[in-house]
């Protein structure tokens, strides 16, 4: 039994009971759901070995997201910064304290990967616009 395990925090363990009353499962359900899909979410391998600076993590939505390496940046802010902005690398690289090498990387998987990531900056764009109307 997970009780016997470990102890949560309190406040934590009731949000986990409210969202398991939520989901109409047990307490331990919830937290065996819960950890079975951030233990999915750590063995998944999204490493990239052809642009090595990059990697993915979970966006919002659940989706793969390429991001550069230890940064937490996502690949279509540095392609904004170039397409839309027109800023050079050496600029973006100022700009967002990286090397030029990162920003050439990320935007080399831009080019690689460019109608996924224009999708991807188009569907945010169109959820902007509904929560500025």
């Amino acid at each position: 039994m997970i009780s016997d395990s470990f102890n949560l925090p309190p406040l934590l363990q009731q949000e986990a009971q409210r969202c398991a009353v939520k989901l109409g499962v047990s307490l331990e359900q919830f937290i065996i759901s819960a950890v079975a899909e951030k233990v999915e979410i750590l063995a998944e391998h999204h490493d990239n070995p052809v642009f090595t600076e990059l990697t993915y993590r979970r966006g919002a939505g659940g989706l793969a997201v390429p991001i550069l390496h230890g940064t937490g940046l996502r690949v279509q802010t540095l392609a904004i910064a170039a397409q839309k902005w027109g800023l050079s690398a050496e600029q973006i690289a100022a700009e967002y304290d990286l090397s030029e090498t990162q920003v050439n990387a990320a935007l080399a998987f831009y080019a690689a990967h460019k109608q996924e990531i224009d999708e991807a900056i188009a569907s945010e764009v169109a959820l902007e616009s509904i929560h500025n109307v």
